[in-house]
């Protein structure tokens, strides 16, 4: 996190709040989102050159679009399941009626 008064600061708790609320929902309890990138925020929080707060802001900018898509892999990964088994039932009624 940059000191205070540093103009990238308020980018800086932008990008952990969001990276946050996604990890609430992150589909994998035993990843401990959270916990990573708290200590990731902490670990660099005594950076005050801006060209090094830059490349991590743009890493943690990286991190939320993967974090971002995460959860729309896995719905679409439940809907193609869903709609697998609903085709298996489908085909499984069709191959009965024509017996």
């Amino acid at each position: 996190m940059p000191p205070v008064g540093h103009p990238l600061r308020a980018r800086a708790i932008g990008l952990y709040k969001d990276l946050h609320r996604l990890g609430r929902g992150y589909p994998d309890p035993d990843f401990s989102f959270i916990p990573k990138l708290r200590a990731m925020f902490r670990k660099n929080a005594h950076l005050t050159d801006s060209a090094e707060i830059e490349s991590k802001l743009a890493l943690a900018e990286f991190v939320r679009k993967g974090t971002h898509t995460v959860p729309l892999m896995t719905e679409t990964e439940s809907m193609r399941r869903r709609w697998a088994d609903q085709s298996t039932v489908y085909v499984e009624k069709v191959s009965y009626a024509t017996k």
